[in-house]
């Protein structure tokens, strides 16, 4: 949008030149695309008076003229314009003057002869002066203009041309109004807008009007002006203002329209009333219905479209343009004004359906004041009957306000401002720059907090949360005065490693030979059923399913694993070993709902791949090889045992419990042979293990010491025990009984046939101790190791083997 800078001054004129006005609108938000002069650079042209003309005597087409610049004496010129006459005030380059040109280089005004006959200066046309030329001469300047002025600051050619881009939320900009009030409230200045009064009716004339689409048009006003003079061309001052706005002279009434859309930002409509039959409708078109526009376009309804009416049809396509049969001509003296507000939503996009683009519609798009009709109309009646002593009738206003946009208070915590912004602004000047942008602002308490409550003005359709109102503090306040600081950052050095001790869990069960399966969380109720068991807690169903095979949620991780090998083996992959790691849902509804993190195993098939070597199915010990590699490697083995699992779905005989200090993390074994033949599954091997108690093992931070430089002494011992027996309950004994010098012990033989008693097996350890501090003596290993004897005979009945 272009705006004169001197038409902006007139409202509001701060104390700075124009490339500080343009960085001071480009920071508030409003970017400047370009600064243009209104003319080129020249000088020493001024406003004279022609009092003489007279016949060049050596050519036809040249006047030896007097021309009065108010100087000692007239100035002789020479001049071959064929409007110049005696009387007529234009342009005079005086001698010495710089008139521009189109190379940028200038042309020098000399003293000179024309045929023989001196000439002082140079009569101007509007180009020699960078004007656009709209008569075929020079440049006809009023009766009033001052003799002797320079014309520059008489056609106010030093003024400057702001090219604005507005953005498509602040429709409340596409004014001067709307550029001026920004300017006032940067520089804490008042605009001076011009007076606008209520007219009182000058005729008893009025329009009848009937909105039906109440919705698209809350608000329509009417009225009519009779009796224009229309011998009165439109004002030099106006159009300047239009010209240098980048608006095109048309004929004096579309020109106060345009004048007061650019003013004040409502768009208006003149319709010639003389052609308007019956009463003005505001309605949706028809399918079908067709409109000349007044650019001769002519366009073919959908039937979405809002429009204004006459019961001849369509008069104008409603906040885009009118109709050829009620536009004003220049012999138009009576006149219908309309001022509306039409909703967004209505005008949106139906200007683009016909290739059209106006003022008007670019401006209903994006929301126009409505509250700004009246002023409008009042302001464009002051104008026409001041101007052109146009009657005024009487108004005529439909309104809805019910259907009107409603400006919603919003609620601004004093401590969210500064949060945002990065710096704290004192509350009144918080207060001030709000008052100033016209949005009425109160004060309360909350909680031991200051709030503002504020009601947006009826001009700002974009201010609807707080950061709408914390970004107006912001850009009124200064970006530039707000200073680049680092955020502050409350970092938190507890670092959570549960994700980087699971990927090392996951890469032990890769190195183990096993593939990482990740499945849905939800499970077939019918495996959940085979998996039974009153260990596992109850069973969660979904209320909506995604499938009927994942109704439920899974109690174990099985659950998902299952169908995996199965799929696999269904596809002639008969050695399958998987692991999952998620979490397992036990309970009957949401309220009791227990999720744990864990880890399962699945394996199927012979230990190792095929190979030319030879090869065995997997048994329990290579499970619980596999599970122990999940377990960390600083682990005391005391601290680590197992006992029979009761789970139904496990092998009774080929399944355990694993524990550390005699809390049960986990189970592993062999499924069931009849659950294994439900699920149509060969001999499978599945663990699972709760995840918490082995990364909190893991995480455990351990003592460091020296290891001890005198030699460790070794002492084996074989002994016959009841084969019911356990190696574990075994180990135990030999641990409490060997003393604190015990370091290790192991079982590395066990005999079971026909030179064992019935019932007994014959086992043998290794025992360990040694000495941090000194060499061990027989005396003190033997001891430890006849401790060690008396404990396995007391506690399990063993019996030393002699050989």
């Amino acid at each position: 949008m272009k705006i004169s800078e001197q038409w902006l001054r007139e409202w509001v004129n701060p104390n700075n030149d124009t490339q500080a006005l343009a960085d001071q609108l480009t920071m508030a938000g409003l970017e400047i695309d370009d600064i243009e002069a209104v003319a080129a650079d020249f000088s020493g042209v001024v406003v004279g008076e022609v009092i003489s003309v007279e016949q060049h005597p050596d050519a036809d087409k040249l006047r030896v003229t007097q021309v009065n610049i108010n100087s000692d004496a007239p100035l002789q010129i020479v001049c071959g314009a064929p409007n110049v006459r005696v009387g007529m005030r234009a342009p005079v380059a005086t001698i010495g003057a710089k008139l521009p040109t189109a190379d940028g280089q200038g042309f020098k005004i000399k003293k000179s002869k024309l045929r023989g006959v001196e000439s002082q200066g140079m009569l101007c046309g509007a180009s020699e002066i960078d004007l656009p030329d709209v008569v075929d001469g020079l440049l006809e300047l009023p009766d009033d203009a001052p003799i002797g002025t320079d014309i520059r600051e008489y056609l106010g050619l030093d003024n400057k041309i702001l090219d604005i881009s507005i953005t498509p939320n602040r429709g409340d900009c596409f004014s001067v109004r709307g550029i001026a009030r920004e300017i006032g409230v940067i520089n804490g200045l008042p605009i001076t807008a011009p007076e606008v009064t209520a007219q009182a009716d000058e005729v008893q004339a009025s329009q009848a009007v009937t909105v039906e689409a109440t919705e698209a048009c809350p608000r329509y006003l009417a009225q009519p002006v009779l009796e224009i003079d229309r011998s009165i061309e439109t004002p030099d001052w106006m159009q300047k203002s239009l010209l240098q706005s980048g608006q095109r002279l048309h004929n004096f009434l579309v020109d106060v329209t345009n004048y007061v859309l650019l003013e004040l930002g409502q768009p208006l409509h003149a319709f010639d009333a003389d052609k308007i039959v019956g009463d003005i409708q505001v309605r949706m078109a028809k399918a079908g219905e067709q409109l000349e526009l007044l650019n001769e376009q002519t366009v073919t309804l959908t039937g979405d479209e809002l429009v204004i009416a006459d019961d001849q049809g369509i008069l104008a396509l409603a906040g885009i343009m009118g109709g050829m049969r009620s536009s004003v001509s220049d012999s138009t003296t009576n006149i219908v004004l309309e001022s509306a507000f039409f909703d967004q939503l209505a005008i949106a996009g139906r200007a683009r359906r016909f290739g059209l683009h106006t003022d008007a519609s670019q401006r209903f798009e994006r929301g126009v004041d409505f509250e700004l009709p009246l002023t409008a109309l009042r302001r464009a009646v002051n104008l026409i009957s001041s101007i052109a002593h146009g009657k005024a009738g009487q108004i005529t206003v439909i309104e809805h306000s019910d259907k009107l946009p409603k400006r919603v208070p919003v609620q601004l915590p004093f401590n969210k401002v500064a949060e945002v912004i990065g710096i704290e602004i004192e509350k009144q000047r918080i207060i001030d720059i709000l008052t100033q942008l016209e949005i009425d602002v109160e004060v309360s308490e909350q909680d031991g907090s200051t709030v503002f409550n504020c009601l947006p003005p009826s001009h700002r359709f974009d201010i609807e949360i707080k950061e709408d109102l914390i970004e107006e503090i912001a850009r009124i306040y200064g970006y530039d005065n707000i200073p680049s600081t680092l955020p502050k950052l409350g970092v938190d050095m507890r670092y959570d490693d549960t994700a980087d001790l699971t990927h090392r869990l996951k890469l032990a069960m890769v190195d183990a030979g096993y593939m990482e399966a990740i499945s849905f969380s939800f499970s077939d109720e019918k495996i959940e059923n085979i998996l039974d068991d009153v260990n596992l807690g109850n069973l969660l169903a979904l209320a909506n399913p995604i499938s009927s095979d994942l109704a439920v949620m899974r109690r174990t991780l099985l659950s998902s694993l299952i169908p995996c090998v199965q799929y696999n083996l269904n596809r002639q992959q008969p050695r399958v070993r998987f692991f999952e790691t998620g979490l397992s849902f036990v309970g009957a509804t949401i309220d009791e709902l227990v999720q744990t993190p864990s880890l399962a195993i699945v394996a199927t098939g012979d230990v190792y791949p095929e190979q030319a070597h030879s090869n065995r199915a997997m048994d329990f010990f290579d499970l619980k090889h596999d599970v122990e590699q999940l377990l960390p490697a600083t682990l005391d083995e005391s601290r680590i045992s197992y006992q029979r699992s009761e789970l139904a779905f496990l092998h009774p005989g080929q399944s355990a419990e694993l524990l550390i200090d005699g809390e049960v993390v986990g189970w592993l074994g062999q499924l069931h042979p009849s659950v294994a033949q439900k699920l149509d599954l060969p001999s499978t091997w599945v663990a699972q293990l709760a995840l918490a108690p082995i990364l909190g093992q893991a995480r455990a931070v351990q003592s460091i010491t020296s290891p001890s430089k005198f030699p460790q002494v070794r002492r084996d011992i074989a002994l016959l025990v009841d084969a019911e027996v356990s190696r574990q309950a075994l180990s135990q004994s030999i641990r409490q009984a060997g003393g604190a010098l015990l370091q290790q012990h192991w079982l590395f033989d066990v005999y079971q046939g026909e030179h064992t008693p019935q019932g007994m097996r014959s086992v043998a350890f290794a025992l360990v101790w040694q000495d941090p501090a000194q060499t061990l003596s027989d005396d003190v290993v033997n001891d430890a190791m006849q401790k060690v004897i008396a404990a396995l005979q007391t506690e399990h009945g063993a019996q030393l083997r002699d050989s």
